[in-house]
């Protein structure tokens, strides 16, 4: 199982059980994730594009999960004690597939703050405890992928030409940069620094820095028993999912 993705550089981790429980009860539904996760193509630009909303990356990823039938729920819980609600609350997932032996639930989290992890993995040993789920899946930036960011986003300046932030604000439609991240850029440039070194650096460090959800902090969580005793299937996007 999933072992495409393992092939093609994708990070995979299993706990609890994980694996045997897709294998045997789920077979059809993982093989829809694999292919899913098999049609992710990042062009280099949407690295350094920004906006106020989700990466198009993530959101073209959302799509495909909705269109082979995993869409976002609300799971909602009540607690009911002679006739007077005592504990009521909410866990909205990202994405939920149902099946006649149970639900799989699929968190994605490509660029978000890393305590975000503990949120998710909470939620996924909540929702199993009360055999609301059978599995939970959650997937992001891979190790491979988050190695490779400064010489990805230099390469992608370089091969357009850019020399300067105005110009490349423009051309990629960015969120204006502020003063600060200027004032940085520029610094790195006042000491012979290129252009395009200077910005990436800066860039990834601000942008996907280590405080950020990516493989390495997944694994932090994992390793401490967040979200256990839920079967859990971790995913990390590799390098090769970036398009130049």
């Amino acid at each position: 199982m999933l072992e495409v993705l393992r092939d093609r550089g994708f990070d995979i981790a299993i706990r609890n059980h994980a694996g045997a429980i897709l294998s045997v009860d789920f077979p059809e539904i993982a093989d829809e994730l694999e292919q899913a996760l098999l049609s992710v193509s990042i062009p280099a630009e949407e690295l350094i594009k920004s906006g106020g909303g989700e990466a198009q990356s993530t959101q073209r990823l959302r799509r495909t999960l909705y269109d082979a039938g995993w869409p976002k729920h609300n799971f909602s819980f009540r607690l009911i004690v002679d006739g007077t609600e005592t504990v009521a609350n909410s866990h909205e997932i990202d994405h939920v597939r149902r099946a006649e032996a149970g639900t799989i639930a699929c968190e994605i989290e490509w660029n978000n703050k890393d305590p975000f992890y503990d949120r998710d993995l909470e939620n996924f040993q909540r929702l199993h405890s009360q055999s609301a789920i059978s599995v939970g899946v959650l997937i992001t930036r891979g190790a491979s992928l988050q190695d490779a960011l400064p010489g990805l986003v230099e390469r992608c300046i370089q091969k357009h030409g850019f020399i300067d932030e105005a110009e490349m604000v423009a051309t990629l439609e960015m969120k204006d940069r502020t003063v600060r991240q200027r004032q940085q850029v520029q610094r790195l440039m006042n000491q012979q620094i290129p252009f395009a070194h200077a910005f990436a650096r800066h860039f990834v460090s601000d942008k996907f820095g280590p405080a950020t959800t990516h493989w390495r902090k997944l694994e932090d969580r994992i390793s401490r028993g967040v979200g256990n005793p839920c079967p859990l299937l971790l995913i990390g996007l590799p390098e090769s999912v970036i398009v130049e």
